[in-house]
């Protein structure tokens, strides 16, 4: 396979192909508009994140506006999922069942107090698969590091690969912003793929790198006995003993609440493996995937606020609400100029840059990881870079293997879990270096991911 324009083949040294690819290329460096329009997307880069959300919109308006680029259509299909995925879970907020859930889960992660390097994340992800969401984490937080402690374990590891394991279970939840992003995706490039092609693949991706990075962080850093810097903040009396973390009393409603969302998530993981049950009677065709699941989540909603009757205010402002409008804006503003900017120059970074990827399909997973850390949400980084993917030809059985790669939030530490994380573990073993990047999540971080990428692109070159 040659590149483009030239008749040398394929080098193969990857960096030497990066070089002559669009993004070095003086053809495309001296091309005015490319660079303005760039420039247009990265501008708020330095920004705090939360904001740079918001200014995806006058991106857009400045491209359509000032560069003559034709706007694609809105993402709204992602949209309305995420929108009736966020209602359910803050419903069931609302009635208690995310109080329950996590209380489910304290009691796992106490009854294995030697093993809680592996027992906290593993229960973590589960929580957080089955929520949609890595907000769940924040409450289990004081428990992992009261168990830690108690037990004499460097709370760090645990800490942190739980915290970790929520964002990773978001690239495996069929009730994430981030699954329906990718679902809306594929569905909309014509594809014959379920939700269960993407849990098939995701799931079992996502639980390796889970799994080898809590191994991993089983020998991460000293043992709190053998911690000077820990023993002299001990004897200065800077680490005060772990409070005793209360169960709350819950109502009844909140366990069936918490029964009721769940069934609600089987339900829509079994009607993505078999199709007859979201076909219509009468009907030839199955209800897509993306419609269906709007129907469900707002079902489980409406049955929800039927059976246990919850304060409707508490479901609007709860964080869950919170996390899923700010989901929207990402959407809704930075995927959509992403989208456009993509579409306007999908031509000239096809002749590019398809020789490179085809010959190395993994500098697309480190494409997607290092706009995750920029985008700083994993729903919009989906939205945004998938569709150059797929206008490069990579197939669906790559772009869901890469999919784990999305999880990048956590190179720049600045995400609310792992600022909570490192918030919760008063010992001070959980931590930001004095360089920034020398966080106790990067290295349990990186093997996540490049675990669960490896993992997903090898399953799926057997699922689909």
């Amino acid at each position: 396979m040659s590149l483009k324009g030239s008749e040398r083949s394929v080098s193969k040294n990857p960096f030497s192909l990066v070089k002559r690819s669009f993004l070095f290329r003086s053809t495309y460096v001296n091309n005015i508009r490319n660079y303005r329009c760039c420039s247009v997307y990265f501008f708020g880069c330095p920004l705090q994140r939360d904001r740079f959300r918001y200014l995806g919109r006058v991106g857009l308006l400045i491209l359509t506006l000032f560069f003559g680029i034709k706007p694609t259509s809105a993402p709204i299909d992602v949209m309305l999922i995420i929108t009736a995925v966020v209602t359910a879970a803050s419903v069931m907020y609302a009635a208690g069942g995310v109080d329950y859930m996590v209380s489910v889960a304290e009691k796992i992660i106490r009854s294995n107090p030697k093993r809680v390097t592996l027992v906290a994340p593993l229960t973590v992800w589960f929580f957080s698969f089955l929520a949609g969401t890595a907000h769940i984490c924040y409450p289990l937080m004081p428990v992992i590091y009261e168990v830690s402690y108690a037990t004499g374990i460097r709370p760090e590891r645990p800490m942190a690969i739980s915290a970790l394991a929520a964002q990773q279970a978001v690239t495996a939840s069929p009730v994430s912003a981030a699954t329906a992003a990718l679902l809306g995706l594929l569905v909309a490039a014509n594809y014959d793929l379920t939700l269960g092609h993407i849990l098939a693949i995701s799931v079992p991706a996502s639980l390796c790198g889970v799994f080898v990075a809590s191994c991993f962080q089983m020998f991460a850093g000293k043992d709190l006995s053998k911690d000077p810097e820990f023993q002299a903040r001990l004897k200065a009396g800077l680490i005060p003993p772990p409070a005793k973390v209360e169960q709350k009393k819950l109502p009844k409603s909140a366990a069936v609440s918490a029964l009721i969302f769940v069934l609600g998530v089987v339900f829509v993981v079994i009607s993505g493996f078999v199709p007859e049950l979201r076909t219509p009677a009468g009907a030839a065709k199955p209800l897509s995937m993306a419609m269906f699941l709007q129907i469900a989540m707002l079902t489980v909603a409406a049955i929800i606020l039927v059976v246990t009757r919850p304060k409707l205010s508490d479901a609007m402002t709860s964080p869950i609400m919170r996390a899923g409008i700010t989901a929207l804006i990402a959407v809704f503003g930075l995927a959509w100029l992403g989208d456009s900017f993509i579409s306007a120059h999908k031509t000239e970074w096809l002749a590019s840059s398809k020789d490179i990827i085809a010959a190395y399909p993994w500098i697309f997973a480190v494409i997607l990881f290092f706009l995750a850390v920029v985008l700083h949400s994993q729903a919009a980084t989906v939205r945004a870079v998938m569709p150059l993917g797929l206008a490069l030809g990579l197939g669906p059985a790559s772009l869901i293997g890469m999919y784990p790669a999305v999880n990048g939030l956590f190179f720049i530490p600045t995400s609310g879990a792992l600022v909570a994380t490192i918030a919760f573990d008063l010992s001070g073993t959980t931590k930001i270096g004095k360089f920034v990047l020398n966080h106790s999540f990067m290295r349990p971080g990186l093997i996540c991911t490049i675990v669960a990428v490896t993992v997903g692109l090898t399953i799926g070159q057997f699922v689909i």
